[in-house]
């Protein structure tokens, strides 16, 4: 069976993370068999469906890396085919229209649930219509006996007694197709062999079948994934922060970064080592996805993302990161403040866990001169130790090799001609360079500075 997997997002809101393990799982597993893996967009509430939550969605996505097979199916654009599909339901005896106003639908309802059973319409029957030109909704019939089984390769065998389903509606009375229909059909027609989905659609399925079932279709295989909950085990909310993918780009992880955390929510290939989607596909199996919901762990995702950050390209970095600074302050960095951003990204890289860090510790590298020095750092710059920072200014400028181990033997070096310990001069020598701001240590400071810029720095204070 050649595998043919979906990703089918409604377009009413953002892509939520969990919508994108959802679509993420489903790339993995028809990469892992060398199927395909298909997009629809369920666009069939106009009230709340819009384009720019339609273009948030494939920005998430294309984020994501998670690449889709073919063209992008609109699930609105295809409600002809519905339609034909729920008539000749019809036809085949499967399905029925149903006259039942809105009133006596309530009727039912209430007699049905008061007898603990599922509404069954008086016209499944054959009952004539009120009148030859009377509204009506097109229902499945549903089976009165048996079971309807759904072997789901997550969830194990689920079933469903047919007495406990509806007479499901497929066209409403304006002739509009429902989403059950509509999934059933597009699915059927896009040639899906497996539904991987959140398990909040697992009651879903067996009103799914029974839809493959009129028709004589073969129903894909269905796994049912448990949704994300928060670090206190509730669903995720707005409570826990932040749910959208353009949120957790916005707060600087990276998204291979986000594909790595995001798989083992859930699924585990037997071992902690940190995959990326590319090096999770030959080891993804949907049986390894568990039942139980999954719980986010924000510092989990943090010490993920520091993985990434201090294995990323430094170009790439220091790109993305002269763009978290302009759009901080409103400004856009010159080309040199983007060579030494970049120049600085081997050292910087390894200490910090998110782009917003990293800025913060690339401060002290874009600060103009003379550098505005904090409380503390003013402190340190007496008299004698000036006079000392100049001896220092002469010692450093002698220096041949601009480079941490070298710079930082110099100032040991430096501190034993002095007689005095490091612990004297590093402090205010990092105030001199830093003005007080987060750095690294001072051999690294140095030289992500250069030569010209820390000696300058030097001479500011002396």
């Amino acid at each position: 069976m050649s595998v043919v997997t979906r990703f089918a997002p409604s377009p009413t809101g953002y892509l939520h993370i969990g919508g994108a393990r959802t679509a993420l799982f489903n790339w993995l597993y028809a990469r892992k068999m060398g199927g395909k893996y298909l997009l629809r967009i369920e666009d069939t509430d106009r009230a709340r469906s819009t384009p720019d939550a339609i273009e948030k969605i494939m920005d998430g996505l294309a984020w994501l890396d998670l690449q889709h097979d073919g063209e992008i199916i609109y699930q609105y654009a295809r409600a002809p085919r519905h339609r034909e599909i729920a008539e000749e339901m019809v036809r085949r005896g499967g399905a029925f229209r149903c006259y039942l106003t809105p009133e006596e639908t309530e009727a039912v309802r209430a007699q049905a649930h008061a007898e603990g059973r599922a509404i069954r319409s008086p016209y499944r029957d054959g009952e004539a219509p009120p009148s030859p030109d009377a509204p009506y909704v097109v229902r499945i019939r549903a089976p009165d006996v048996g079971e309807i089984v759904n072997a789901d390769l997550i969830q194990g065998d689920v079933r469903i007694k047919a007495r406990d389903l509806d007479d499901l509606v497929l066209l409403r009375a304006d002739g509009n197709p429902t989403y059950m229909l509509s999934v059933v059909v597009d699915d059927h027609d896009m040639g899906v062999t497996h539904v991987i989905r959140g398990d909040d659609h697992l009651t879903n399925a067996a009103r799914q079948i029974v839809i493959y079932q009129a028709m004589d279709w073969t129903p894909p295989l269905f796994a049912h994934v448990p949704l994300i909950h928060g670090e206190d085990g509730k669903k995720l909310s707005k409570r826990h922060g932040a749910q959208a993918v353009h949120e957790w780009r916005d707060m600087g992880y990276l998204p291979e970064a986000m594909n790595a955390y995001l798989m083992r929510l859930g699924w585990s290939p037997g071992h902690d080592e940190i995959l990326t989607k590319e090096e999770a596909v030959a080891q993804f199996e949907i049986g390894q996805i568990g039942k139980a919901p999954s719980r986010l762990d924000f510092k989990k995702l943090d010490s993920v993302n520091a993985l990434f950050m201090a294995t990323a390209d430094d170009e790439r970095l220091a790109r993305l990161l002269a763009e978290h600074i302009a759009q901080r302050d409103g400004a856009a960095l010159g080309e040199d403040q983007h060579s030494a951003l970049k120049r600085a990204m081997p050292v910087l890289k390894k200490r910090a866990k998110t782009i917003p860090e990293l800025a913060e510790q690339a401060r002290f590298i874009l600060a103009k001169r003379p550098l505005a020095l904090d409380e503390a750092a003013k402190s340190l710059m007496k008299d004698d130790f000036r006079q000392r920072l100049g001896r220092l200014h002469e010692k450093l400028a002698a220096e041949q090799v601009w480079e941490h181990a070298a710079l930082g033997s110099a100032l040991k070096a430096f501190a034993t001609a002095e007689g005095v310990g490091l612990g004297q001069i590093g402090p205010g020598l990092r105030a001199a360079l830093t003005g007080g701001t987060p750095a690294p240590d001072l051999g690294q400071a140095l030289e992500v500075l250069g030569r010209e810029e820390a000696l300058a720095r030097i001479a500011d204070q002396v």
